[in-house]
Protein backbone atom coordinates (compact mmCIF):
# COMPACT_ATOMS: atom_id res chain seq x y z
CA UNK A 1 0.00 0.00 0.00
CA UNK A 2 1.19 3.48 -0.72
CA UNK A 3 1.02 6.11 1.91
CA UNK A 4 0.42 9.74 1.19
CA UNK A 5 0.68 12.25 4.03
CA UNK A 6 0.35 15.99 3.88
CA UNK A 7 0.54 18.70 6.46
CA UNK A 8 -0.24 22.38 6.18
CA UNK A 9 0.14 25.13 8.74
CA UNK A 10 -1.45 28.54 8.69
CA UNK A 11 0.03 31.23 10.89
CA UNK A 12 -1.58 34.58 11.34
CA UNK A 13 0.39 37.40 12.81
CA UNK A 14 -0.11 41.06 13.56
CA UNK A 15 2.99 43.20 13.21
CA UNK A 16 3.26 46.76 14.47
CA UNK A 17 5.62 48.46 12.06
CA UNK A 18 5.40 51.97 13.44
CA UNK A 19 9.08 51.95 14.13
CA UNK A 20 9.70 51.49 10.42
CA UNK A 21 7.89 54.68 9.52
CA UNK A 22 4.42 53.14 9.09
CA UNK A 23 1.61 54.77 11.02
CA UNK A 24 -0.88 51.85 10.89
CA UNK A 25 -0.60 48.19 11.79
CA UNK A 26 -0.11 45.66 8.99
CA UNK A 27 -1.76 42.24 8.99
CA UNK A 28 0.13 39.42 7.35
CA UNK A 29 -0.89 35.85 6.55
CA UNK A 30 1.84 33.28 6.21
CA UNK A 31 1.31 29.86 4.61
CA UNK A 32 3.57 26.92 5.24
CA UNK A 33 3.19 23.57 3.51
CA UNK A 34 4.96 20.31 4.07
CA UNK A 35 4.07 17.23 2.09
CA UNK A 36 5.55 13.86 1.43
CA UNK A 37 4.59 11.27 -1.07
CA UNK A 38 5.54 7.64 -0.82
CA UNK A 39 4.78 5.19 -3.62
CA UNK A 40 5.44 1.49 -3.65
CA UNK A 41 6.10 -0.81 -6.50
CA UNK A 42 2.73 -2.54 -5.93
CA UNK A 43 0.68 0.46 -7.19
CA UNK A 44 -1.37 -1.14 -9.97
CA UNK A 45 -4.08 0.64 -11.90
CA UNK A 46 -3.08 4.07 -10.52
CA UNK A 47 -0.78 6.58 -12.14
CA UNK A 48 2.85 6.18 -11.26
CA UNK A 49 4.36 9.63 -11.09
CA UNK A 50 7.83 8.25 -11.38
CA UNK A 51 6.94 5.90 -14.23
CA UNK A 52 6.03 6.42 -17.84
CA UNK A 53 2.17 6.58 -17.71
CA UNK A 54 -1.02 4.55 -17.10
CA UNK A 55 -1.54 0.84 -17.21
CA UNK A 56 -4.51 0.24 -19.59
CA UNK A 57 -7.11 -2.38 -18.87
CA UNK A 58 -7.79 -4.96 -21.56
CA UNK A 59 -10.78 -4.25 -23.85
CA UNK A 60 -13.89 -6.35 -23.63
CA UNK A 61 -14.80 -8.34 -26.69
CA UNK A 62 -17.86 -7.17 -28.63
CA UNK A 63 -20.98 -9.20 -27.98
CA UNK A 64 -23.33 -10.76 -30.48
CA UNK A 65 -25.40 -8.10 -32.35
CA UNK A 66 -29.08 -7.79 -31.59
CA UNK A 67 -30.04 -8.75 -35.11
CA UNK A 68 -28.77 -12.28 -34.47
CA UNK A 69 -31.01 -12.67 -31.43
CA UNK A 70 -34.23 -11.36 -32.97
CA UNK A 71 -37.07 -13.78 -33.47
CA UNK A 72 -38.80 -14.05 -36.81
CA UNK A 73 -42.23 -13.23 -35.34
CA UNK A 74 -41.07 -10.43 -33.05
CA UNK A 75 -43.08 -7.26 -32.41
CA UNK A 76 -41.38 -4.72 -34.65
CA UNK A 77 -43.25 -1.83 -33.03
CA UNK A 78 -41.28 -2.54 -29.85
CA UNK A 79 -37.98 -2.21 -31.74
CA UNK A 80 -38.89 1.16 -33.32
CA UNK A 81 -41.75 2.57 -31.24
CA UNK A 82 -41.07 6.15 -32.38
CA UNK A 83 -38.98 8.07 -34.89
CA UNK A 84 -35.27 7.40 -34.39
CA UNK A 85 -32.05 7.27 -36.37
CA UNK A 86 -30.97 4.16 -38.17
CA UNK A 87 -29.38 1.60 -35.83
CA UNK A 88 -27.58 -1.17 -37.71
CA UNK A 89 -27.69 -3.52 -34.72
CA UNK A 90 -31.51 -3.32 -34.60
CA UNK A 91 -32.39 -3.72 -38.28
CA UNK A 92 -32.13 -7.35 -39.49
CA UNK A 93 -31.89 -6.35 -43.13
CA UNK A 94 -28.84 -6.33 -45.42
CA UNK A 95 -29.17 -2.60 -46.14
CA UNK A 96 -26.43 -0.92 -48.14
CA UNK A 97 -26.01 2.73 -49.04
CA UNK A 98 -23.26 4.98 -50.30
CA UNK A 99 -20.88 5.36 -53.18
CA UNK A 100 -19.46 2.05 -54.41
CA UNK A 101 -15.69 2.07 -54.10
CA UNK A 102 -13.69 0.86 -57.11
CA UNK A 103 -16.73 -0.45 -58.92
CA UNK A 104 -17.82 -2.63 -56.02
CA UNK A 105 -21.00 -2.63 -53.98
CA UNK A 106 -22.12 0.20 -51.66
CA UNK A 107 -20.90 0.01 -48.06
CA UNK A 108 -22.78 -2.18 -45.59
CA UNK A 109 -25.00 -0.87 -42.82
CA UNK A 110 -22.46 -1.22 -39.98
CA UNK A 111 -20.71 2.11 -39.43
CA UNK A 112 -22.50 3.64 -42.43
CA UNK A 113 -22.98 7.38 -41.84
CA UNK A 114 -25.15 7.78 -44.93
CA UNK A 115 -27.88 5.66 -43.34
CA UNK A 116 -27.69 7.69 -40.14
CA UNK A 117 -27.97 11.07 -41.86
CA UNK A 118 -31.20 10.45 -43.76
CA UNK A 119 -34.66 10.11 -42.13
CA UNK A 120 -36.32 6.70 -42.10
CA UNK A 121 -39.84 5.37 -41.72
CA UNK A 122 -39.02 2.25 -39.74
CA UNK A 123 -41.48 3.39 -37.06
CA UNK A 124 -44.34 3.65 -39.59
CA UNK A 125 -44.65 0.06 -40.69
CA UNK A 126 -48.10 -1.39 -41.51
CA UNK A 127 -48.23 -3.01 -38.08
CA UNK A 128 -47.49 0.31 -36.35
CA UNK A 129 -50.08 2.16 -38.45
CA UNK A 130 -52.66 -0.49 -37.59
CA UNK A 131 -51.94 -0.01 -33.88
CA UNK A 132 -52.28 3.74 -34.27
CA UNK A 133 -55.64 3.33 -35.98
CA UNK A 134 -56.90 1.01 -33.26
CA UNK A 135 -55.86 3.56 -30.63
CA UNK A 136 -57.67 6.37 -32.47
CA UNK A 137 -60.89 4.47 -33.14
CA UNK A 138 -62.51 5.29 -29.75
CA UNK A 139 -62.18 8.99 -30.56
CA UNK A 140 -63.73 8.75 -34.06
CA UNK A 141 -67.37 8.83 -35.13
CA UNK A 142 -69.07 6.57 -37.62
CA UNK A 143 -69.30 7.61 -41.25
CA UNK A 144 -72.75 9.08 -41.99
CA UNK A 145 -75.02 6.57 -43.69
CA UNK A 146 -76.45 9.27 -45.98
CA UNK A 147 -73.03 9.75 -47.62
CA UNK A 148 -72.91 6.31 -49.18
CA UNK A 149 -71.91 7.40 -52.71
CA UNK A 150 -69.59 9.97 -54.24
CA UNK A 151 -72.48 11.64 -56.03
CA UNK A 152 -74.24 12.13 -52.71
CA UNK A 153 -71.11 13.63 -51.18
CA UNK A 154 -70.72 16.03 -54.12
CA UNK A 155 -74.36 17.05 -53.77
CA UNK A 156 -74.15 17.85 -50.05
CA UNK A 157 -70.55 19.15 -50.06
CA UNK A 158 -70.01 20.90 -53.41
CA UNK A 159 -66.91 22.82 -52.28
CA UNK A 160 -63.62 20.92 -52.28
CA UNK A 161 -60.39 22.32 -50.83
CA UNK A 162 -57.09 20.73 -51.80
CA UNK A 163 -53.74 21.32 -50.09
CA UNK A 164 -50.41 19.48 -49.97
CA UNK A 165 -48.20 18.54 -47.03
CA UNK A 166 -44.49 18.02 -47.66
CA UNK A 167 -42.01 15.80 -45.82
CA UNK A 168 -38.41 16.79 -46.49
CA UNK A 169 -34.99 16.60 -44.91
CA UNK A 170 -33.63 20.08 -44.41
CA UNK A 171 -32.88 22.83 -41.92
CA UNK A 172 -36.63 23.62 -41.62
CA UNK A 173 -39.67 21.36 -41.57
CA UNK A 174 -41.78 24.06 -43.27
CA UNK A 175 -42.22 24.10 -47.03
CA UNK A 176 -43.39 27.32 -48.72
CA UNK A 177 -45.54 25.36 -51.17
CA UNK A 178 -47.64 23.95 -48.33
CA UNK A 179 -49.50 27.26 -48.01
CA UNK A 180 -51.10 26.95 -51.48
CA UNK A 181 -54.86 26.26 -51.52
CA UNK A 182 -56.95 25.03 -54.48
CA UNK A 183 -60.70 25.53 -54.05
CA UNK A 184 -62.90 23.65 -56.55
CA UNK A 185 -66.62 24.23 -57.03
CA UNK A 186 -69.03 22.59 -59.45
CA UNK A 187 -70.92 25.30 -61.29
CA UNK A 188 -74.13 23.27 -61.43
CA UNK A 189 -74.23 23.15 -57.61
CA UNK A 190 -74.55 26.95 -57.37
CA UNK A 191 -77.96 28.59 -57.45
CA UNK A 192 -77.54 30.53 -60.70
CA UNK A 193 -79.92 31.47 -63.48
CA UNK A 194 -78.89 31.78 -67.12
CA UNK A 195 -77.70 35.38 -66.76
CA UNK A 196 -75.76 34.67 -63.54
CA UNK A 197 -74.18 31.53 -64.99
CA UNK A 198 -72.91 33.34 -68.09
CA UNK A 199 -71.57 36.19 -65.99
CA UNK A 200 -69.85 33.73 -63.64
CA UNK A 201 -68.14 32.11 -66.62
CA UNK A 202 -66.93 35.51 -67.76
CA UNK A 203 -65.56 36.33 -64.31
CA UNK A 204 -63.69 33.04 -63.72
CA UNK A 205 -62.27 32.95 -67.27
CA UNK A 206 -59.73 30.18 -67.86
CA UNK A 207 -60.25 28.75 -64.38
CA UNK A 208 -63.39 26.97 -65.63
CA UNK A 209 -63.17 23.40 -66.96
CA UNK A 210 -66.00 22.59 -69.34
CA UNK A 211 -65.46 18.82 -69.18
CA UNK A 212 -66.03 18.59 -65.43
CA UNK A 213 -68.20 21.76 -65.10
CA UNK A 214 -65.96 23.01 -62.26
CA UNK A 215 -63.83 26.08 -61.72
CA UNK A 216 -60.75 26.29 -59.52
CA UNK A 217 -59.57 29.17 -57.36
CA UNK A 218 -55.88 29.04 -56.38
CA UNK A 219 -54.75 31.14 -53.40
CA UNK A 220 -51.06 31.52 -52.51
CA UNK A 221 -50.69 35.22 -51.64
CA UNK A 222 -50.72 34.83 -47.85
CA UNK A 223 -47.91 33.19 -45.81
CA UNK A 224 -50.20 30.74 -43.97
CA UNK A 225 -52.51 28.06 -45.32
CA UNK A 226 -55.48 29.14 -43.20
CA UNK A 227 -55.15 32.69 -44.48
CA UNK A 228 -55.19 31.48 -48.09
CA UNK A 229 -58.22 29.31 -47.31
CA UNK A 230 -60.13 32.28 -45.92
CA UNK A 231 -59.11 34.40 -48.92
CA UNK A 232 -60.33 31.73 -51.39
CA UNK A 233 -63.69 31.54 -49.61
CA UNK A 234 -63.93 35.32 -49.77
CA UNK A 235 -63.28 35.27 -53.53
CA UNK A 236 -65.98 32.62 -54.04
CA UNK A 237 -68.48 34.75 -52.11
CA UNK A 238 -67.64 37.84 -54.15
CA UNK A 239 -67.93 35.95 -57.45
CA UNK A 240 -71.33 34.56 -56.51
CA UNK A 241 -72.83 37.93 -55.56
CA UNK A 242 -71.27 39.75 -58.50
CA UNK A 243 -72.71 37.23 -60.95
CA UNK A 244 -76.23 38.02 -59.75
CA UNK A 245 -75.84 41.75 -60.29
CA UNK A 246 -77.30 43.23 -63.47
CA UNK A 247 -75.69 46.44 -64.67
CA UNK A 248 -77.52 49.02 -66.73
CA UNK A 249 -75.33 48.51 -69.75
CA UNK A 250 -76.19 44.80 -69.87
CA UNK A 251 -79.69 45.64 -71.13
CA UNK A 252 -78.14 47.08 -74.29
CA UNK A 253 -76.59 43.78 -75.38
CA UNK A 254 -77.41 42.61 -78.88
CA UNK A 255 -77.34 39.15 -80.43
CA UNK A 256 -73.76 39.72 -81.59
CA UNK A 257 -72.71 40.42 -77.97
CA UNK A 258 -74.05 37.15 -76.57
CA UNK A 259 -71.57 34.68 -75.08
CA UNK A 260 -73.17 31.65 -76.78
CA UNK A 261 -75.25 31.10 -79.89
CA UNK A 262 -78.96 30.60 -79.25
CA UNK A 263 -81.05 28.91 -81.94
CA UNK A 264 -84.36 30.16 -80.52
CA UNK A 265 -85.72 33.14 -82.46
CA UNK A 266 -82.70 33.05 -84.73
CA UNK A 267 -82.72 33.43 -88.54
CA UNK A 268 -81.85 29.73 -88.83
CA UNK A 269 -84.97 28.75 -86.91
CA UNK A 270 -87.25 31.04 -88.88
CA UNK A 271 -85.88 29.87 -92.23
CA UNK A 272 -86.28 26.20 -91.29
CA UNK A 273 -89.87 26.69 -90.13
CA UNK A 274 -90.79 28.61 -93.26
CA UNK A 275 -89.32 25.90 -95.45
CA UNK A 276 -91.15 23.12 -93.58
CA UNK A 277 -94.43 24.99 -93.74
CA UNK A 278 -94.07 25.43 -97.49
CA UNK A 279 -93.27 21.73 -97.81
CA UNK A 280 -96.40 21.02 -95.77
CA UNK A 281 -94.40 18.69 -93.60
CA UNK A 282 -96.89 19.03 -90.76
CA UNK A 283 -100.02 18.69 -92.85
CA UNK A 284 -102.44 21.30 -94.09
CA UNK A 285 -102.84 24.62 -92.35
CA UNK A 286 -100.69 27.33 -90.91
CA UNK A 287 -100.38 29.19 -87.62
CA UNK A 288 -98.73 28.93 -84.22
CA UNK A 289 -100.03 25.43 -83.66
CA UNK A 290 -98.30 24.19 -86.78
CA UNK A 291 -95.04 25.84 -85.79
CA UNK A 292 -95.12 24.31 -82.31
CA UNK A 293 -95.77 20.91 -83.87
CA UNK A 294 -92.80 21.33 -86.20
CA UNK A 295 -90.49 22.38 -83.39
CA UNK A 296 -91.41 19.26 -81.41
CA UNK A 297 -90.28 16.85 -84.11
CA UNK A 298 -87.17 14.81 -83.39
CA UNK A 299 -85.30 15.71 -86.60
CA UNK A 300 -85.86 19.41 -85.90
CA UNK A 301 -84.39 19.06 -82.43
CA UNK A 302 -81.38 17.24 -83.88
CA UNK A 303 -80.94 20.05 -86.40
CA UNK A 304 -81.13 22.60 -83.58
CA UNK A 305 -78.44 20.77 -81.57
CA UNK A 306 -76.14 20.44 -84.58
CA UNK A 307 -76.38 24.13 -85.50
CA UNK A 308 -75.85 25.21 -81.88
CA UNK A 309 -72.80 23.00 -81.54
CA UNK A 310 -71.39 24.15 -84.88
CA UNK A 311 -71.74 27.81 -83.89
CA UNK A 312 -70.36 27.46 -80.36
CA UNK A 313 -67.56 24.92 -80.88
CA UNK A 314 -66.54 25.89 -84.40
CA UNK A 315 -66.06 23.81 -87.48
CA UNK A 316 -64.54 20.38 -86.95
CA UNK A 317 -64.95 16.99 -88.51
CA UNK A 318 -67.47 15.83 -85.91
CA UNK A 319 -69.58 19.03 -85.89
CA UNK A 320 -69.76 19.22 -89.70
CA UNK A 321 -70.68 15.52 -89.93
CA UNK A 322 -73.41 15.97 -87.32
CA UNK A 323 -74.79 18.99 -89.18
CA UNK A 324 -74.78 17.02 -92.45
CA UNK A 325 -76.78 14.14 -90.99
CA UNK A 326 -79.27 16.53 -89.36
CA UNK A 327 -79.90 18.34 -92.67
CA UNK A 328 -80.49 15.04 -94.49
CA UNK A 329 -83.04 13.97 -91.91
CA UNK A 330 -84.91 17.28 -92.04
CA UNK A 331 -85.10 17.21 -95.84
CA UNK A 332 -85.90 13.46 -95.95
CA UNK A 333 -82.88 12.75 -98.13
Amino acid sequence: MASHTSKAFLSLGRINASGLGLQRPVSRVTYAKDSSVNASAGNKGLPDRGGRGFLRRPRRTAGEPRTEKMAVDQDWTAVYPAAAIFRPSSVPLPVRMGYPVRGGVPPEKKGNLELIKIPNFLHLTPAAIKKHCEALKPFCTEWPSALDTDARCDELFPIKVESTDYVSDGPSVRNPSARVIHLKVKLASLNLDDHARKKMLKLVGKRYCKDTDTFTIAADSCPLRQQNHDYAMYLLTVLYHESWKTETWEAEKTVADMEEYSWDDSPSQRNLLDMLVRMKAAGEGEGEGVREQLLGRREVQEYKDSVTRLKNEGESESTVLQYKEAVKKVLNL
